[in-house]
């Protein structure tokens, strides 16, 4: 019995809530538009500039990883401008005032440009926060202070995903609006 009132009331119940979210105006954030491309289609379109330095030759695989796009500047609706900066920070200090650990933030500026236009319509700053911590060898010191800067590009890239998808599917949502 109880089986059959579970089989009959879940069906029910995800019914309800999707038809709730759909009258409050819910849309998934990777839903295709009014013209059939959603906030990913547009992300495959951004070409990712060379950034200097190791942390920014991650960032930039993350990213390319991250947006699906090709890195090829042909055929690029848009191109994303990204500068760096890097600091670490020691905040364990041993009583003979050696490091014992890192803080590790990099911060990033960017710009997203319209291959067709020269301004940015989307600016910002993101940073991130990895910390590490420093060994008895120096190898493992750099390869840890090395995965450090590999989480924070990947953070990044994450975030700047994100953003961009809210983006793209605000800009889907507003074109839509503005036809209707």
């Amino acid at each position: 019995m109880r089986n059959f009132a579970l089989r009959l009331c879940l069906p029910l119940a995800i019914a309800f809530i999707g038809f709730g979210l759909s009258a409050c105006g819910f849309r998934p954030l990777y839903a295709s538009g009014a013209d059939g491309l959603g906030p990913g289609d547009a992300m495959a379109g951004i070409f990712v500039e060379s950034i200097p330095e190791r942390v920014g030759y991650q960032l930039r695989n993350h990213l390319l990883d991250r947006l699906g796009a090709t890195g090829r500047s042909d055929g690029a609706t848009y191109r994303l401008k990204i500068s760096l900066r890097e600091q670490k920070l020691g905040v364990a200090i041993r009583p003979n005032a050696s490091i014992t650990r890192y803080n590790y933030t990099l911060q990033a500026r960017y710009d997203l440009i319209p291959t067709d236009a020269g301004q940015a319509i989307k600016s910002g700053n993101i940073s991130a926060l990895a910390a590490y911590n420093v060994a008895t060898s120096p190898y493992a010191t750099v390869v840890a202070e090395q995965d450090a800067s590999n989480r924070a590009a990947g953070d990044i890239a994450e975030r700047l995903r994100v953003e961009f998808a809210v983006f793209f599917a605000e800009e889907s949502s507003n074109m839509a609006a503005s036809l209707q």
